[in-house]
C-alpha cells in the first residue's frame, strides 16, 4: 500500500502541472494584445501619450499599483475557471475519435515518407545498440555480481558497501542500455514525427525498467544470497507483501510511464490543450482502477471477523480518498490535491524512511552490537531522509502554487505573501531542526561512550570527566542559539521587520540584567568556574559548608550529592573558594601510639614491609601513588611513644588504603612483639596502709566462706 500511495503522487507530480500550464496557455494574451503591450512599452510611443493625453489610462506607469479584487470576486473568478476548465474537457471527449482518425493520418503520411524498410532499420537499431550493449555488460559483470551476491552480511558496515555495490551495477546496466538506445538517434537521421514518438516511449521504458531495478533491489534479496532474506534487504517487507506489491507497482508505473508518453505524443501531434486533458484524464481512470484493486486485494486479511471489518472500513476510506484525488485533479485544483496528497502520503514516507534506516543499522546475528556512534549515524539518515522528503514537498508546493521562495514582487497579495512566508520558514525550522539533532547526537554520543577500559587518574579519563562537565552546557547554549536564529529567520521570512524585536530584546535584556543581578552574577560566575577548570562532574568538592560530588550543571547552579545521600544545589555566585578534593593525589597521615620499650627500628622496618606488601597487592595497587611509610617519632606522650606514617593515593581513595593499612600493621606489630600503648592508672600508698587493707580484706573473705556454708542444704 505505501508504494501505491508514493506512486499516486508521482503520476499526478508528472501530469498534474500538464493541466496546470495548460490553462495558463490558454488565459495567455492573443497576438493583437501581446502587440499593443509592446507599442506600449516603447519610451516613444509613451511619451506621445503623455504628450497628447488622449489615452491616460496607458499613460500610467507599468509599475502602478492594481487594487486588489475583493475575495468574493476571485472565489467567483476561481470557480468559473474550473467550471469552464470541466466544460471544455468534457466538450472534448466525444471529439477525441476525430481527433486520433486525423493523428492516425499524420503518422500513414510520414511512415509512407521514410517506408517500412526504413523504419524497421531505424527501430532495430535501437534494440541491437540497447539490449546488445546491456546483455554484453551483463555478461562480463556477470562474475563480479555473482560473488557480490553470494557475499555474507557480516557487519552493518559490510551491509551499506554491499547494497552500495548492488546498486552501482544495477544503475550501470540501465545506464548502458539508456546511452545504446540513445546512440541510435545520433547514427541515423531519423523523421521529425517518429524520433517524437520513439523517444517518448524509449523514456517510459527507461522509467518501467528503473523503477523495477529499484523495487528488487529494495525489496528482493539476491538469488544467491546467502543467510536470512532480510539480510540483503533495504526496506524491510515480508517475502509475501514483497512479491504482492512488486506486481501492482510494475503494473502501476509501466501504465503510467506509457500514458504519460502518450500524452506528451499528442502535443507533438497537434492536440489542443483540452483534447490532451481529457485523454489524460481518461487515461488517469486506467491508473484508479489500478489502485482499487491493489487496495481491496492487499494481503493481510485473513483475521477475525472484528478484523475484518476494520478492514473493510479502512479499504472504503481508502478508496473514496483515491476517487476524490481522481476528481480534484480532473477539475483543475492542484492546490488542493496536492495538500490533500501530501496530507497522507508525506507521515508513510517518513515512516518507512525511518523503518528503513532501522532495519539497514541494525546488528548482524554474528557480529557485535552496533556502537554508540551508530546512532550518529542513524540520526543523520534518517532526519536527512525526512528533510529531502518535507523539503521536496515544500519547493514542489511552492512551484504548483507559482511561488518564488526567494523572489518578491509588487504584484504579490497578502496571501501570497504569507504562503512565500509559511514555505519558507518550513524550510529554514527544517534544517534547523536538521542541525540541531545532529549536534545533540553527536553530544550524547560522546557523553555516552563506555569508560570500563578507561584507567582511572589517566590523562584519557581527565578529558573525558572534562567533556562530561562542559558538553552539557554546550549543548543547551548551541540549542539557544539555533533556537533563535532559526525563529528570527522564520520571522523575517514571514514578512516580520526583526530589526525592532532585537533592538527591544537588548533593552529587555537590560532591564532584565539591572533586575535580576545575582542571576547574572550566578551565570558570569559559572562561566568562570568552567573557564578556570575549577571543578568536573563526579568531582568531591566543599565550600564553605556545602560539600559533596559533582552531580551535574545549569547556567546558574551546581548539583552537590554529600557522601551521606542529601543534594545540595548551590548557585555559582555562592560558591566563592572552592576546595577540590578529586584532583590528581591525597596524602594521607596517621598517628600510632606504641610504648617506650618500642624498638623504633624495627617498627620502622615492620612499617616498610607492610607499605611493601599494600603496593604489591593487586586490589589496592591502582590507588597507591607512594607507598606508605613511618616519618619519624612524632612526640613523646604521658604513657606512650607517637610515631607518625605517612602515605600517597588516587583522591578519594585515602579511607579504604588506611583501612587496609591499619589492619595488617596490628597483625605485622603482634608478629614483631611491638606493643600499642594504652593508658593505665597506677595507684601508691605506705607499707602499713596496704597490710591494714590487706588484712581487712583476708577477714571479708573468711567471713563469706561461714556464711555460704551455714546456708548449705543438710547442715
Amino acid at each position: 500500500m505505501r508504494g501505491l500511495l508514493i506512486l499516486f503522487l508521482c503520476v499526478f507530480a508528472a501530469w498534474g502541472p500538464v493541466g496546470a500550464r495548460g490553462q495558463e496557455r490558454q488565459a495567455d494574451p492573443p497576438a493583437e494584445a501581446k502587440e499593443l503591450l509592446r507599442l506600449l512599452d516603447d519610451p516613444g510611443v509613451r511619451r506621445w501619450i503623455q504628450q497628447s493625453g488622449k489615452i491616460e489610462a496607458a499613460a500610467a506607469p507599468a509599475d502602478t499599483a492594481i487594487p486588489e479584487p475583493p475575495l468574493s470576486s476571485r472565489l467567483a473568478a476561481r470557480l468559473t475557471s474550473v467550471r469552464d476548465h470541466i466544460a471544455a474537457t468534457a466538450a472534448a471527449i466525444p471529439q477525441l475519435p476525430t481527433q486520433l482518425v486525423r493523428a492516425a493520418g499524420l503518422l500513414r503520411s510520414e511512415l509512407e515518407t521514410t517506408g517500412l524498410a526504413r523504419l524497421a532499420l531505424l527501430l532495430s537499431s535501437i534494440l541491437v545498440l540497447g539490449v546488445g550493449s546491456e546483455q554484453f555488460w551483463r555478461a562480463l559483470s556477470s562474475p563480479y555480481r555473482a560473488s557480490l551476491e553470494r557475499q555474507p552480511v557480516l557487519s552493518v558496515k559490510e551491509r551499506f558497501r554491499i547494497a552500495a555495490l548492488r546498486l552501482a551495477t544495477l544503475a550501470a546496466g540501465i545506464a548502458i542500455f539508456a546511452a545504446g538506445s540513445l546512440g541510435a538517434f545520433l547514427l541515423f537521421a531519423w523523421p521529425p514525427l517518429l524520433k517524437q514518438i520513439t523517444l517518448s516511449l524509449l523514456v517510459a521504458v527507461l522509467i518501467t525498467r528503473g523503477t523495477l531495478a529499484l523495487l528488487d533491489f529494495a525489496m528482493f534479496p539476491p538469488k544467491d544470497a546467502k543467510g536470512d532474506w532480510s539480510d540483503h534487504q533495504i526496506v524491510p517487507i515480508k517475502p509475501d507483501h514483497a512479491i504482492y506489491w512488486r506486481r501492482r507497482i510494475a503494473l502501476f508505473v509501466g501504465y503510467f510511464a506509457f500514458g504519460w508518453s502518450i500524452v506528451g505524443i499528442l502535443v507533438d501531434l497537434g492536440f489542443p490543450d483540452n483534447f490532451r486533458f481529457a485523454a489524460a484524464y481518461l487515461l488517469g481512470l486506467g491508473l484508479l482502477l489500478i489502485g482499487l484493486e491493489a487496495i481491496w486485494s492487499r494481503p493481510g486479511g485473513d483475521r477475525d471477523p472484528a478484523f475484518r471489518f476494520a478492514r473493510l472500513i479502512k479499504s472504503i476510506a481508502l478508496s473514496a480518498y483515491a476517487v476524490a484525488l481522481w476528481f480534484l485533479w480532473a477539475a483543475g485544483l492542484l492546490g488542493m490535491f496536492w495538500i490533500a496528497v501530501f496530507a497522507t502520503l508525506l507521515p508513510k514516507a517518513i515512516s518507512i524512511g525511518q523503518a528503513t534506516v532501522g532495519h539497514l543499522l541494525r546488528p548482524t546475528e554474528s557480529g557485535a552490537p552496533a556502537p554508540i556512534r551508530h546512532n550518529i549515524l542513524e540520526v543523520c539518515l534518517e532526519r536527512g531522509v525526512r528533510l529531502i522528503i518535507l523539503i521536496a514537498a515544500t519547493f514542489w508546493l511552492a512551484h504548483i502554487w507559482h511561488i518564488d521562495l526567494v523572489g518578491l514582487t509588487n504584484q504579490d497579495n497578502l496571501l501570497m505573501r504569507l504562503l512565500r512566508g509559511a514555505l519558507a520558514s518550513v524550510v529554514i525550522l527544517l534544517l534547523a531542526d536538521f542541525l540541531w539533532q545532529i549536534i545533540k547526537a553527536a553530544v550524547d554520543g560522546a557523553l555516552a561512550d563506555p569508560t570500563e577500559s578507561i584507567v582511572p587518574g589517566s590523562n584519557e579519563d581527565i578529558r573525558r570527566a572534562r567533556l562530561r562537565t562542559l558538553l552539557p552546557i554546550f549543548r543547551n547554549i548551541l540549542f539557544v542559539v539555533i533556537a533563535v536564529m532559526a525563529g528570527l529567520t522564520a520571522l523575517a521570512a514571514l514578512g516580520f521587520e526583526i530589526g525592532p524585536l532585537i533592538a527591544g530584546a537588548g533593552v529587555l535584556g537590560v532591564a532584565i540584567g539591572f533586575g535580576a543581578q545575582s542571576l547574572v552574577k550566578d551565570i558570569i560566575s559559572g562561566m568562570f568556574y568552567l573557564l578556570d577548570d575549577a571543578f568536573r562532574v563526579g568531582e568531591y568538592i566543599q565550600s564553605g559548608s556545602f560539600k559533596g560530588t559533582v552531580e551535574s550543571f545549569s547556567l546558574r547552579s551546581v548539583r552537590l550529592r554529600h557522601h551521606r545521600g542529601p543534594v545540595f544545589t548551590v548557585p555559582f555566585g555562592q560558591l566563592g573558594a572552592i576546595q577540590n578534593m578529586s584532583r590528581d593525589w591525597v596524602i594521607d597521615k596517621f598517628m600510632i601510639n606504641v610504648t617506650y620499650d618500642t624498638d623504633l627500628e624495627k617498627a620502622r622496618k615492620t612499617a616498610k614491609k607492610v607499605g611493601q606488601e599494600l603496593t604489591a597487592d593487586p586490589e589496592l595497587a591502582p590507588d597507591i601513588i607512594a607507598p606508605m611509610k613511618m616519618q619519624g617519632v612524632e612526640q613523646f606522650g604521658d604513657y606512650a611513644i607517637q610515631l607518625r606514617f605517612k602515605m600517597t593515593t588516587r583522591p578519594g581513595q585515602q579511607a579504604a588504603v588506611r583501612r587496609k593499612a591499619l589492619l595488617r600493621l596490628k597483625t605485622a606489630f603482634d608478629q614483631a612483639g611491638i606493643k600499642f600503648a594504652h593508658p593505665t592508672v597506677h595507684v601508691e600508698g605506705r607499707e602499713e596502709d596496704a597490710a591494714a587493707a590487706q588484712q581487712i580484706i583476708t577477714a571479708a573473705r573468711a567471713e563469706a566462706t561461714k556464711t555460704e556454708a551455714a546456708s548449705a542444704p543438710g547442715k
